[in-house]
């Protein structure tokens, strides 16, 4: 009896034991397995796992590291224009660890991904904006905006490449200074406004231009009518209108020639 007993204890542990000691890597992450002994601050070495992992769990962690495309939509933060103007960013950021990388994350960071994102990848955030922030002018920078923004994501590119990660997509959200805002403002205001005076002085110069022709059309006809204004056709008119009375001024007119 106590044997049965005791086979039985001993199944409960292997059992115990195989369900501590075996985990399954989800779609989408890297397993990290790190094994707890060293003078390494505690990690002594960091392999590359996938699938199903069994591994030893009082000596060794397994570590999960996502790789699908993950975004982080970060704090604004100010930043100084080369000529002292003040900007505000309110960047957001799509980006995924270069698949086999994770090992070299864990090992340089000692982090898992949400902490490293929230902390490391903030600050070359705002590293990169600041870096070309610095090359340009207020004037540069509202001119040229879509390359300044070009040069922060290839630089911050190019920092995280170096990191075992992958940038997808940057957002800047740039605010530029109330100042410059209401400059601009004022600006196409002004610009507005002056197109408006053009187009109405375009429509006055029409209707002048429109009254012009109708005053030389009307001149024309008039011409005409005078030059088909013949001797004979005004005595016609006259006929026509006369009411068979002599006027009471001047001389009637000769209906008929006298015959001698």
């Amino acid at each position: 009896m106590k044997k049965i007993f005791a086979a039985l204890i001993l199944v409960a542990l292997l059992i115990t034991g195989f369900t501590f000691s075996c985990t399954r890597i989800d779609a989408g992450h890297e397993g990290i397995l790190v094994k707890q002994y060293g003078s390494d601050k505690g990690v002594q070495d960091v392999s590359l796992v996938t699938g199903r992992v069994f591994y030893n769990p009082l000596v060794e962690n397994v570590y999960e590291f996502p790789v699908f495309i993950q975004t982080a939509d970060y704090e604004a933060f100010n930043v100084n224009a080369k000529d002292g103007s003040v900007f505000t960013v309110d960047p957001t950021i799509s980006f995924a660890v270069t698949p086999g990388k994770s090992p070299h994350i864990f090992s340089k960071y000692r982090k898992r991904i949400e902490e490293i994102t929230k902390t490391t990848l903030y600050n070359y955030v705002k590293d990169a904006f600041r870096n070309q922030m610095n090359k340009y002018s207020t004037d540069e920078l509202i001119s040229n905006r879509q390359k300044f923004e070009a040069d922060v994501q290839s630089t911050l590119a190019t920092t995280l490449e170096a990191d075992g990660f992958k940038l997808e997509q940057l957002t800047s959200g740039l605010q530029y200074p109330d100042a410059i805002v209401r400059a601009i403002d004022a600006k196409n205001k002004a610009v507005q406004e002056a197109m408006q005076v053009e187009n109405e002085l375009k429509v006055a110069e029409a209707q002048a231009k429109k009254l012009i022709i109708q005053a030389e059309a009307e001149k024309k006809a008039n011409e005409l009518k005078q030059s088909a204004l013949t001797p004979l056709l005004i005595q016609q008119q006259f006929i026509e209108k006369w009411d068979g009375h002599t006027p009471l001024y001047g001389n009637s007119p000769v209906m008929f020639k006298s015959v001698q």
